[in-house]
């Protein structure tokens, strides 16, 4: 049983993973032509940001400590014997939520950290280009 939970974890990781990069795609793309400019570059760009997104999601959601919960012996309180958590199909329930969560929550948190940095550059690149033509003007 616990092989069948490591194997729903990570597809369910996989799966929301691509959901949310193919979901992402287009802005992802967009804002990486305008900031590094067309061509070969935005795309090998993209192509490392989409590799990140699906290693940042199934590693968010593929929580090798927890599942460890259900092979190792642990004690749930003082003076109990060390016992291993039963994986019942409750348990696989609330540990394919719980994946699905944490995915969710840490490819958010990547994009974040992706579209501050694109904000930041993209102000950085209007700078350059209003400099460039009030110098043109002058």
């Amino acid at each position: 049983m616990f092989l069948v939970l490591l194997f729903v974890t990570l597809g369910v990781s996989l799966a929301t993973a691509g959901v949310v990069v193919w979901f992402f795609r287009a802005p992802i793309r967009q804002i990486l032509e305008r900031i590094v400019g067309d061509g070969v570059l935005a795309a090998g760009w993209q192509r490392f940001l989409t590799f990140a997104l699906f290693v940042v999601g199934v590693s968010a959601g593929v929580q090798i400590w927890k599942l460890e919960q259900y092979l190792q012996p642990q004690a749930r309180g003082p003076g109990e014997a060390p016992s291993v958590l039963p994986l019942t199909g409750q348990a696989l329930a609330l540990e394919v939520y719980r994946t699905l969560i944490t995915v969710l929550q840490g490819m958010a948190w990547a994009l974040l950290v992706f579209f501050v940095i694109a904000l930041v550059a993209l102000a950085i690149v209007r700078w350059g280009e209003f400099r460039a033509a009030s110098s043109g003007r002058s």
